[in-house]
């Protein structure tokens, strides 16, 4: 049995908890722990949740090899696309108008939510699955995450351009071991990168996309499954196998805060930092 959770940033007032094969959405704010309702379509694990930021719409990929638009206010699927592989990422392009999933079978989806089709597909490492995808918040780049560790980078151009919407402009290799999370920060300065090895890398970001090391974040034991950002970027959180998610600050890459309390492995995490 999987979870996986993903807050909702545009108002902070809902929770989507995915287990197996059903997604629960929660109000934040209710004392309550019963969900305001269960969706329930997929026929594999979800793998993957991402609210619209109007809230009217949640997206899930699964691994039943289908992405999923669902109508939050009548608890419907209101589209479904065939990825033909089991979906391992899916987020919303900050235009909302547009979908980035990857898979099992090496590759990377652009799905147009006006045209509902596959408009662009990227294959960077062959059929290596891509474990995990970042959009910057400005639109500007788009980085993935593969099983052998490898991060790839692609400027994100207009449509009404004659340069490739996909612009290639770098790769390079974050960890040696098994690769499960890339996020970009709100400000697009750094790329954290979560990884079986234990650690979490920091990455600063140039002008001209040149990816640096700057911190190794280490204390967790085992696994580091999934991260997120400060609203400010100016922290991290992080979840693990060991059964603790951390709070870091990225200034000092030190722990501020260890949660324990969980009896199996930390998986996912969202931050609610009160900000926006």
């Amino acid at each position: 049995m999987n979870l996986l959770i993903d807050s909702f940033y545009f108002s902070k007032r809902l929770l989507a908890a995915a287990i197996h094969k059903k997604v629960y959405i929660y109000e934040i704010t209710s004392t309550s722990s019963t969900p305001l309702t269960c969706l329930d379509a997929h026929t594999n694990n979800v793998t993957s949740v991402s609210f619209h930021s109007e809230g009217k719409w949640l997206v899930t990929g699964s691994e039943d090899g289908t992405i999923r638009i669902w109508d939050l206010r009548s608890t419907q699927v209101h589209r479904t696309y065939d990825n033909g592989a089991p979906v391992n990422d899916v987020c919303v392009h900050p235009n909302q108008g547009e979908l980035i999933s990857c898979d099992q079978a090496g590759c990377i989806k652009q799905w147009d939510l006006s045209e509902n089709l596959c408009s662009h597909e990227l294959t960077p490492a062959g059929d290596v699955p891509i474990r995990s995808v970042s959009l910057a918040s400005d639109g500007s780049c788009l980085v993935a995450g593969n099983n052998k560790g490898k991060c790839y980078v692609w400027k994100i151009n207009e449509e009404k351009s004659d340069l490739p919407r996909y612009q290639a402009v770098t790769k390079f290799s974050a960890h040696k071991k098994y690769l499960t999370r890339v996020l970009l920060s709100p400000d697009v300065k750094y790329l954290a990168t979560c990884s079986a090895d234990t650690t979490v890398k920091i990455w600063s970001i140039s002008q001209n996309y040149e990816f640096r090391q700057e911190k190794v974040l280490q204390g967790h034991q085992r696994w580091v499954w999934d991260c997120a950002f400060s609203a400010d970027s100016a922290y991290l959180v992080t979840a693990s196998s060991d059964h603790t998610a951390r709070l870091w600050e990225m200034a000092s890459g030190e722990t501020v805060r260890q949660y324990n309390g969980h009896h199996k492995a930390a998986v996912c995490c969202a931050l609610h930092d009160g900000a926006g």
